[in-house]
């Protein structure tokens, strides 16, 4: 008995208001899992090549993975895929909460809208019926506001829903997709494309069972797996407490430490990935004032623990954990601070944290606090929020903006009250927020004046915030991946900490202590990180989240697959269908007319040129090019002309692609 798939895909087409199944073969999973791998196949041979991504011939699709409901653990995550008006090419975004199970539960792998409504509607899927319900009543209206409102119309607290906000509404490049109230898929730009096709949201209860070939397998296998990750002993409870401090000895050290599982894991059960924002600001690791600064002069420890760890948890008033997760990293917070009052919101996390907070040096919790449920209620990027306020307040610090231009706004470095305002402006796309609305790289190009060249971004995507002087495999994520500007697929300390050496025996395992000469060598380092990647291109495709794969070390994927599913599936088949999956990605760009080794090349400050003079990363540049040669090398692409090479793409079974990327 086959299982862990449901067989099927859903078509909305929001032009006619029609709606289509369309039945799968078992090989196109064995070829493809689900999530953005079954996303790709699907929208690569389906959608036309050239197509505006705001026009109405985009395609949007929802997936979750293919474990997601299967009684594997950390496999909550769904999928949007498109192609991306940030970037120009293939679009994927993720997020956690609850809303990937009810996918399957409603009988689909994926749900995939085309063409664009007359008006604004939002699908609604409920117990076998499928319908679209008009949303003009709910257009203009917030996220949560979204949310609460259809749940009151349908009388049905249980139904869980996927919106946009504003962001969305007004095509913000930078706006995502929300669910639970604050979890978003928030990269690529996928809100707006969901804002072009007036579709305000998707509703989904289902009743269906997900099949499951060795359910008491699967079921083994998950309690194996969560004895293994249980407990922690005094001495991680002690290093847990002093984060910040452990990252200021990591700065001054002359050697690098490799970083173990149980240690994340210790920090994100008890704050969440808040917990590490001043370790990474004082190890070089989370950027500063919009990556010119260095931590411990210009966002030193006294700042930077004041958004960190425990003065972020003192305002959690309850734990979050998204499906089929035991570690519970999220939170809910109750917050009032002066003026600041929040009766109930998502617990920043510290990408939202770095952005918000070190890149704009401003260390108020009740600033961020507010700035993290503004961008939750807009459907917003925190991460491209950030940064492009960061690079505002450049370009106020440079004369490039004036006091006139931002409407009174001092947009000053560490203004926590003209951060809030200006990232009004932005949501509401008001005066000088609509220059801003649509990130760095738009915003640069209206602005001119030389504000290019501290616009950090790879191919059109703000830059997350892990720097490649710190650690270069996220230098390699961030121009190898066909979502560029990407940190959740490669780095060296993903490598360490998801232990990948035991589950390719072609990777070789890090040493757990090594000089920082050797940590920088760039020898067979851009190899192990395409290792890497295709291993989570499968994580991806079965829905995954990064964090479960980073705590456990060697996790049971594959046993989990091969139980769900009943295949019979070996170490190279898994690498071999990373390997597909990225590549097709890679060929989607191509299509789009992106030459990725030239396209996205991120900014140079970020690789470290010029070099900073002090701190953990003094005199680091990163060759971003040699890696990425390795990258592709590895990949069985052609570096210098993108193209994966012909003898690659017949291994691969891609032989039909040639027709669209080689020109004739």
């Amino acid at each position: 008995m086959a299982g862990g798939y449901m067989g099927k895909i859903l078509w909305v087409d929001l032009t006619k208001g029609e709606f289509k199944e369309e039945k799968l073969d078992e090989q196109v999973y064995k070829d493809y899992l689900g999530g953005y791998g079954l996303g790709v196949k699907i929208l690569f041979d389906r959608m036309k090549p050239g197509i505006d991504p705001l026009g109405p011939e985009n395609i949007l699709g929802m997936l979750p993975g293919l474990l997601t409901g299967t009684g594997a653990v950390f496999v909550g995550r769904y999928m949007v895929v498109g192609k991306s008006p940030l970037t120009g090419g293939w679009a994927d975004a993720n997020s956690g909460g609850y809303f990937s199970p009810e996918i399957k539960k409603c009988g689909y792998d994926g749900i995939f809208f085309t063409g664009k409504s007359p008006k604004p509607v939002y699908l609604l899927i409920k117990d076998g019926k499928i319908e679209l319900r008009d949303a003009s009543h709910l257009w203009g209206k917030d996220t949560i506001e979204t949310e609460i409102a259809i749940k009151k119309e349908l009388n049905d607290e249980k139904v869980q829903v996927a919106c946009i906000g504003p962001a969305g509404e007004k095509l913000s490049l930078i706006s995502g997709i929300v669910t639970d109230r604050g979890r978003i898929a928030a990269r690529s730009g996928v809100g707006a494309i969901m804002g072009s096709k007036n579709l305000k949201a998707v509703v989904l209860k289902g009743n269906q069972q997900i099949p499951v070939a060795d359910r008491k397998r699967v079921t083994e296998e998950s309690r194996n797996f969560l004895k293994r990750i249980e407990g922690s002993s005094f001495i991680q409870r002690l290093i847990e407490k002093r984060m910040g401090k452990i990252g200021t000895l990591l700065r001054k050290a002359p050697f690098h430490s490799r970083q173990e599982g149980f240690l994340w894991r210790n920090v994100l059960k008890k704050y969440g990935t808040c917990g590490i924002l001043a370790f990474c600001v004082e190890g070089g690791d989370a950027p500063v004032k919009n990556w010119k600064g260095i931590g411990y002069i210009d966002f030193p420890l006294s700042e930077s623990m004041k958004i960190s760890d425990d003065n972020i948890i003192k305002y959690e008033i309850k734990k979050y954990n998204c499906y089929s997760c035991p570690i519970a990293c999220g939170g809910i917070v109750q917050v009032k601070i002066g003026d600041y009052v929040l009766e109930e919101s998502h617990k920043p996390e510290y990408e939202t944290l770095a952005a918000m907070g070190s890149m704009t040096l401003v260390s108020d919790p009740a600033v961020l606090f507010e700035a993290n449920n503004m961008c939750n209620r807009a459907g917003m990027d925190t991460i491209s929020a950030g940064s492009t306020i960061a690079f505002a307040m450049e370009c106020y610090e440079k004369g490039i903006i004036t006091k006139e231009d931002t409407g009174g706004i001092e947009l000053k470095w560490g203004n926590g009250e003209a951060l809030l305002k200006f990232l009004e402006k932005m949501i509401k796309r008001e005066g000088i927020g609509d220059i801003f609305a649509d990130g760095v790289r738009v915003a640069s190009r209206k602005l001119g004046k030389g504000s290019e060249e501290f616009a950090i971004h790879a191919g059109g995507q703000e830059i997350p915030m892990h720097d490649p002087r710190y650690d270069p495999g996220y230098g390699i994520g961030y121009y190898c991946e066909p979502t560029p500007g990407r940190h959740t697929i490669v780095s060296y300390t993903y490598a360490e900490l998801m232990e990948v050496y035991k589950k390719f025996k072609k990777f070789k395992k890090f040493s757990a202590i090594t000089s920082k000469a050797k940590w920088y060598s760039e020898e067979e380092k851009g190899k192990a990180m395409a290792i890497c990647s295709k291993y989570v291109q499968v994580a991806n495709g079965c829905g995954f989240c990064i964090f479960g794969l980073q705590i456990g070390g060697n996790i049971p994927i594959f046993e989990w697959v091969n139980a769900s599913t009943g295949w019979n599936l070996k170490e190279e088949d898994f690498l071999k269908i990373g390997e597909r999956i990225e590549t097709l990605r890679h060929c989607f760009n191509l299509r789009e007319g992106l030459n990725p080794p030239k396209d996205f090349l991120p900014a140079k400050r970020a690789l470290g040129y010029p070099p900073l003079p002090k701190g953990p990363t003094a005199g680091v540049s990163v060759n971003i090019e040699k890696l990425g040669r390795e990258f592709y090398e590895e990949y069985g692409w052609d570096f210098d002309t993108g193209l994966p090479k012909k003898e690659t793409l017949e291994r691969l079974g891609l032989s039909y692609v040639m027709d669209f990327i080689y020109k004739k």
